[in-house]
């Protein structure tokens, strides 16, 4: 800058009134607002929240403020049976007063729509496929859901005095064939629906033992087997006593019982497990049992049964007639037998490796979607077949 110029700004600068600086002012204009409260939670939502760093709302807008009334952390609270069935049943056969009195839940079909029928797995109930079905009717509103109460399980009752719970696998695949054909009778079905079996472990072995009997004839589509196969069903039970000593033999309350199962990742779904967890257990009437809520099925007196219900499974998987499904949480439970046949291409398989045991309570959409897709498959409302040539010929028609 030249002399001149700064001449010419000394003069300017001295003409202006001078500025006082207030310290006060400069603090406040200088101040960064606080930033809200941040709260510790694993919850997705609270995460993707505590993620969006570059925004920083007003207080006024309350964006990180919990839900008004909203207990905190995650619920326990049981979901009653009626938010996903419309009605129980209870099912027992006259022909025989020893026959036990069979609990299930069903949704019917609607117009020609199938009819899904669950059975669980030992030491579960019916509930076990409540999530799951629900999530069918999302898919295929006019499909139905049956889903029972083995013998020994959940709410189905034997007669007093009878002899102990028999749980054969043909008793078992028995009482599933009289449970349709009675809520058929109840429902005053005129023909059966469309059939598709789906077990979950013991219940896989079932569906099949039924499915190979052949006695639901031209109104069975197929039947889905959820993570079992015989050689690593086998090999499990070995360690099967190792397992039920570890477990507690009681519950202080209902929510610390569904609480073990979400903790323990026995089932991964927390929607799951409070619907499907207080059908496990019952409460005792010991006055003074610190842990009331016990075990409704003793899993341990089944044991005489446990080589029964999965030698020959995969066979028996593989020989039946209709379509097939095995869902899995693992190749490795593949046996030699069953990774032969899927070579050949004689049934579907998935595989879920996100999911534990409980394949449906774990992935109840992902399964819901696997099992539709299996029913569009095998549907065959949609099918049309050519005339027969017997049928053309009586009809005067050349051929």
């Amino acid at each position: 800058m030249s002399d001149l110029q700064k001449a010419w700004a000394k003069n300017r600068l001295s003409a202006l009134p001078p500025e006082s600086f207030d310290e006060m002012e400069e603090d406040e204009t200088d101040r960064v607002p606080e930033l809200p409260e941040h709260f510790d939670d694993d919850s997705s939502s609270a995460s993707s929240a505590s993620s969006t760093g570059t925004v920083i709302p007003s207080p006024s807008q309350n964006l990180f403020a919990r839900p008004q009334g909203a207990p905190r952390g995650r619920s326990l609270q049981q979901i009653p049976w009626t938010t996903y069935f419309e009605r129980e049943l209870f099912l027992h056969d006259p022909s025989n007063p020893a026959n036990p009195t069979i609990h299930a839940y069903l949704n019917s079909p609607v117009g020609k729509g199938p009819l899904f029928v669950m059975h669980h797995g030992a030491g579960s109930s019916g509930l076990s496929f409540a999530v799951v079905g629900d999530e069918i009717r999302k898919r295929l509103p006019s499909a139905g859901i049956l889903s029972l109460d083995a013998r020994g399980h959940g709410s189905t009752m034997t007669a007093p005095g009878s002899e102990p719970v028999g749980l054969s696998l043909e008793t078992l695949a028995a009482d599933l064939l009289s449970v349709i054909l009675m809520t058929q009778k109840e429902m005053k079905w005129a023909e059966l629906p469309p059939i598709i079996l789906v077990g979950h472990s013991l219940g896989g072995a079932v569906v099949t033992e039924l499915a190979k009997t052949g006695k639901l004839g031209n109104a069975l589509l197929g039947y889905a087997v959820l993570d079992v196969v015989e050689g690593s069903a086998i090999d499990a039970l070995q360690s099967m006593h190792t397992y039920l000593s570890t477990r507690p033999a009681g519950f202080s309350t209902l929510e610390a019982g569904i609480d073990w199962h979400i903790r323990t990742r026995t089932i991964r779904n927390s929607l799951s497990a409070r619907t499907s967890v207080p059908a496990l257990l019952t409460l005792s009437d010991t006055v003074g049992d610190p842990r009331p809520w016990k075990w409704r099925t003793d899993l341990g007196a089944t044991q005489p049964f446990w080589e029964n219900w999965f030698v020959g499974l995969s066979k028996k998987f593989l020989g039946a007639r209709g379509g097939k499904l095995l869902l899995l949480a693992g190749t490795d439970r593949l046996d030699t037998e069953l990774t032969i046949g899927q070579m050949q291409g004689k049934y579907s398989l998935q595989i879920f490796p996100e999911a534990g045991h409980f394949i449906h309570e774990d992935l109840p959409e992902k399964t819901a979607i696997s099992l539709v897709d299996f029913h569009k498959r095998n549907d065959r409302s949609a099918l049309v077949l050519p005339p027969k040539v017997a049928d053309l010929l009586k009809q005067g028609k050349k051929v």
